[in-house]
């Protein structure tokens, strides 16, 4: 006892790192898919890729074929989705955070097959596979 006494700030910073350490993978915010697994699925034709960064950053580069939904738009804007519904669903963002929240919204919205690109566009553009940008008018 009186060790737990005497270290009690030692003991309290290691369950509060532990914790948020295990935070991230305790949320509930979807499948994630590699980007071998991404580009699989891609080449097999029957997806959809959703982009859910602002429309800037879609412009600046995104992947080819991809459809622009700015995540603060998606809860408005989903019945665009309606005819993906039956389709894989990747959804994409920069680092991969914001691509598992919208993940897990569509979940909620019935999407049965939604995967969230682990990495984002960053992991994307570091292996060298291919983005397009919108060509300015």
């Amino acid at each position: 006892m009186k060790f737990i006494i005497d270290n009690i700030f030692i003991i309290g910073t290691a369950l509060v790192s532990g914790i948020a350490l295990l935070w991230p993978s305790l949320q509930n915010r979807g499948q994630k898919v590699s980007l071998l697994e991404a580009t699989q699925l891609i080449n097999q034709g029957k997806t959809t890729i959703l982009d859910v960064r602002d429309t800037e950053q879609f412009n600046a580069a995104h992947l080819r074929g991809s459809k622009n939904i700015p995540f603060k738009e998606l809860t408005n804007r989903i019945e665009e989705l309606t005819k993906s519904k039956s389709k894989t669903l990747i959804v994409v963002c920069q680092s991969g955070f914001l691509s598992s929240k919208a993940s897990a919204q569509l979940k909620k919205h019935d999407f049965n097959t939604v995967f969230s690109l682990n990495g984002g566009l960053d992991a994307w553009q570091a292996q060298g596979l291919p983005t397009s940008k919108v060509k300015a008018s």
